[in-house]
């Protein structure tokens, strides 16, 4: 797997499969969370998320709607989906896409072809493969992979694909830090993601320890100066 810690060697590299193993099983059952989704402290959307794992099949399926200021301008709905299986080193996903309501010419569909090592990406009509590196994670898929292997802290490298192109992110673990949201306080483990130009889109996410990990805060700040935060309102986890 490329969620490997960046450290002092082998001892850490071992302990880290054996853990990552471990909590492949470990994953629950359903998770429903629902999101604040704010700009600049002006709330400009609501996300609702599930994800469902049955066996070693799992399907994740996030809605995000605009809200506020923004539904005057842009009322848009956007639905991301995800699925595959669940197995020893994580998840490892089969399909993704990506819907808007208002211009489905931006929807996208992506097959991971992991016995070809190609990724079928269908975007405006034109079909593309790209090369699909071992362990690539999509947008939603992601923070999942990224819940399982917080608990041992340090640097990550996981290939990620948003269905057109995969890129490798790198996620840093900052520290342990209590953190306030609609939803309550937390516990969490703080993580941001690793850039190296200035065009890439910066990222922060805090992981609730006594709650499997899952994110309760995410802050993204892309090169334009977008500040886009979401924050939990709502969590269920069985």
């Amino acid at each position: 797997m490329d969620l490997l810690p960046t450290g002092p060697g082998m001892k850490l590299l071992a302990a880290f499969l054996l853990a990552t193993a471990a909590q492949a099983s470990s994953l629950p059952a359903e998770i429903t969370a629902e999101y604040h989704v704010t700009n600049l402290g002006v709330k400009i959307g609501h996300m609702k998320e599930s994800f469902v794992r049955k066996g070693d099949d799992y399907s994740i399926r996030s809605v995000t709607r605009a809200e506020g200021p923004l539904k005057m301008f842009l009322d848009d709905q956007v639905t991301l989906a995800s699925s595959g299986k669940v197995g020893p080193q994580g998840l490892k996903p089969l399909h993704f896409e990506q819907r808007r309501a208002r211009d489905t010419r931006r929807d996208v569909d992506a097959t991971f072809d992991w016995q070809r090592g190609v990724l079928l990406s269908r975007y405006r009509g034109e079909q593309r493969e790209i090369p699909l590196p071992r362990d690539t994670q999509d947008r939603l898929s992601l923070m999942y992979q990224l819940m399982r292997a917080a608990p041992l802290g340090g640097t990550m490298k996981i290939p990620m694909s948003n269905g057109r192109r995969v890129e490798v992110y790198t996620y840093r673990f900052v520290g342990e830090e209590r953190v306030a949201t609609p939803a309550g306080e937390f516990d969490t483990l703080h993580f941001e993601r690793v850039t190296v130009d200035a065009k890439q889109n910066r990222a922060d996410v805090w992981l609730a320890k006594g709650h499997s990990n899952f994110p309760v805060r995410i802050v993204f700040d892309d090169p334009d100066g977008l500040r886009l935060e979401q924050s939990l309102v709502a969590l269920q986890v069985r």
